[in-house]
């Protein structure tokens, strides 16, 4: 029990120790810790002086070199902008000259198109005023047609003016088939038949070798423009048909005046013109027999396209034989040609026979002159008596002949 107690008495002492010891070490580390922070706190001040310092002087230095730097900066800047501006002016005048020297051939090209536009556009405006002037003379010439056709339907309608008018679209085929009335065909020729009664055809057309086509012209009308200004079909057709009644008659007349054989040589038919192809077309819708009819009777009807071919051959026939009498006349001049170069190459054989019978007698001569007189002549010169006249010369025969001149033979 007292070794507890004595235990229990040493633990309390020991504790108690500790205690006030514990505290006193807290209170001599609480006092060093409070020092401490006191230093540290003076250390934070100084720090925060020298950093407000430091920050000051700081802001200072940089506003300096940031304004220096800025200048500088500033300096270089314009500095190497003036560099690259020159530069970029250089280069952006020679790439302006480049690109000048590029656009002046399409600016010479725009130009001249600009200038053919104009042209056309000048030619444009002409060609539209003469369009325009055509027009209206167009309309004038085809109101003026109307007119005239109204007037020549009108004369039409009388004989002797459909006659007159036939005659002269035949004249006029005749002239374009190049059968001129000087030379190929002649006009309004009259004859008198067996029975005394007065044939005259319109037109002769004569023929290569003396032979002669007899055309006579037919204007039948005036149902044709009854059947044309007819309204009902029925009626239309009705004049229509005495059209080709008329033709038919025409034929029958045509043939028993037997023009043929008042006009030989001619051929065995006699040809009816009609001066419109639509005045047989018509017919023939009507009678298609028109032409055999008339072939029987020895009657070729001819319009003026079929006309023309006809006068054409003719044409071509006068051609030929003109072509044929011309070869004979050259043939004719060649011969007297060369019986005149005959008789001419004649005289200069002759001629040429005389030359030489010339020199031939002008050799001799000289013979006889160098033997007979020249050499006593010479003698004189020898005995020195003619002083100083020249010697004699010496005389040279003519070795030389004139040729015979020949002709081939060309028979």
């Amino acid at each position: 029990m007292s070794v507890i107690l004595a235990s229990l008495g040493a633990f309390v002492a020991g504790f108690v120790i500790s205690y006030f010891w514990g505290r006193s070490r807290q209170a001599i580390l609480e006092t060093k810790l409070e020092n401490e922070i006191n230093q540290a706190q003076e250390k934070i001040k100084l720090i925060e002086e020298a950093r407000q310092s430091l920050e000051n002087s700081f802001r200072s230095l940089s506003s300096d070199a940031l304004q220096k730097n800025n200048e500088a900066f500033l300096l270089l800047a314009k500095t190497q902008f003036e560099n690259f501006q020159s530069a970029a002016k250089n280069e952006l005048d020679k790439k302006q000259d480049g690109i000048l020297d590029l656009v002046k051939p399409v600016r010479e090209s725009l130009e001249k198109v600009d200038l053919k536009l104009q042209n056309i556009e000048k030619n444009r405006i002409q060609t539209e005023e003469r369009l325009k002037e055509q027009m209206r003379s167009l309309t004038e010439t085809h109101q003026n047609l109307r007119t005239e056709t109204s007037s020549l339907v009108a004369a039409l309608r009388s004989p002797q003016t459909r006659g007159q008018w036939g005659e002269m679209q035949l004249k006029r085929v005749i002239e374009m088939a190049g059968m001129l009335d000087h030379c190929d065909f002649v006009t309004q020729t009259s004859v008198t038949d067996d029975q005394q009664n007065r044939l005259r055809p319109d037109v002769i057309v004569s023929l290569p070798g003396g032979k002669n086509i007899v055309v006579d012209a037919k204007t039948p009308l005036n149902a044709y423009m009854d059947a044309m200004q007819a309204e009902s079909p029925d009626l239309k057709k009705q004049k229509f048909t005495d059209h080709a009644r008329h033709i038919r008659k025409h034929i029958d007349d045509l043939s028993k005046k037997a023009y043929w054989s008042q006009f030989q040589p001619s051929p065995d038919f006699v040809v009816l013109f009609l001066p419109g192809e639509s005045f047989f077309s018509a017919a023939l819708e009507q009678d298609p027999s028109l032409i055999e009819v008339g072939i029987t009777q020895n009657v070729i009807i001819a319009t003026p396209t079929t006309l023309i071919s006809l006068l054409r051959a003719a044409s071509y026939g006068w051609q030929q034989e003109r072509l044929a009498e011309n070869i004979r006349e050259i043939a004719r001049m060649g011969q007297e040609l060369y019986k005149r170069l005959s008789d001419m190459t004649e005289h200069f054989n002759r001629v040429g026979k005389n030359l030489g019978q010339t020199v031939q007698a002008y050799n001799d001569s000289i013979g006889s002159l160098e033997r007979r007189v020249l050499v006593t002549a010479r003698k004189f010169q020898d005995q020195k008596i003619l002083g100083q006249i020249n010697s004699l010369p010496e005389l040279a025969n003519v070795d030389q002949l004139p040729k015979e001149l020949r002709i081939p033979d060309l028979n």
